[in-house]
């Protein structure tokens, strides 16, 4: 069964798709076409979409489904003339929390990304950067400043990690590899010693880093399952004698991995 799903907004459109991916994704039998349609702020603009909307359903096994947050209702009410199922998504939850907190919504457009709180923003910035200048233990130097320190092995997933955490929740996250000369010695850096209880480690299952280093360096050692495997089973060794709490990244998005590593580590999400 093939349904097309509209993510609309007079706006991003990234709260229009975090919310109603989350929503689709229950739905794993149905094969969905996604599109997302940002910036439509005139009834001009809305009329193409309807069009838009309108072919779709024409050619799908049932209603497109589309989700809005649209400010402007004489915008909502154009969108609304189309074939497909709407989900008001603002409509839906801003009016019953206007009436339990008696008060009137602002209804303002690209409220809910807007750089409204400055402090919010200059921490995530410098958390960005933080990220950038110590990635890949290219500054230790720095490593007092940071909220959490990730080791792994090469490639399981400690840099995307560590952007996320910056730009989602303002952590300096910095990050560290372990090494073949590391695991031969079989303890940590003197360096990473100093900030034990920052640290959090990451490791993956041996196939898929292989796939995944391979892509970077076909044939070569590094990519290797017998170097993987090696790299990988060591690592865990030291995560269990130096009792680092750590985390398997294979199954998981960067989202998930950063949400449980959070949980684990007791390190609060700064969303303000």
């Amino acid at each position: 069964m093939k349904r097309t799903a509209f993510f609309i907004s007079d706006g991003t459109g990234i709260t229009a798709e975090a919310l109603g991916q989350s929503l689709l994704a229950q739905f794993e039998y149905i094969d969905f076409e996604k599109i997302t349609i940002p910036y439509i702020d005139s009834v001009e603009k809305a009329r193409s979409v309807v069009e838009r909307i309108d072919k779709a359903a024409a050619i799908d096994d049932g209603k497109p489904i589309i989700f809005d947050t649209i400010v402007n209702s004489d915008v909502r009410a154009e969108i609304r003339k189309s074939q497909g199922y709407m989900i008001d998504i603002f409509g839906t939850f801003l009016e019953p929390l206007e009436q339990e907190l008696g008060s009137k919504s602002s209804y303002t457009v690209g409220k809910s990304h807007s750089i409204t709180g400055k402090a919010s923003y200059n921490r995530r910035i410098d958390a960005m950067n933080f990220a950038l200048e110590n990635d890949d233990g290219a500054r230790t130097r720095y490593y007092s400043n940071a909220d959490i320190i990730l080791v792994g092995v090469s490639r399981s997933g400690k840099t995307p990690t560590c952007i996320y955490l910056a730009l989602q929740y303002g952590i300096k996250a910095a990050n560290y590899p372990l090494t073949e000369d590391d695991i031969v010695d079989q303890r940590l850096p003197e360096v990473l010693r100093k900030h034990r209880q920052k640290l959090f480690g990451l490791t993956i299952d041996p196939v898929r880093l292989q796939l995944i280093r391979n892509e970077r360096k076909p044939n070569s050692k590094y990519a290797s399952i017998k170097q993987c495997n090696y790299e990988v089973e060591e690592v865990e060794l030291i995560y269990r004698r130096e009792r680092i709490p750590f985390l398997n990244s294979t199954d998981y998005s960067v989202e998930e991995i950063s949400t449980r590593l959070l949980m684990m580590t007791g390190i609060e999400r700064r969303i303000s």
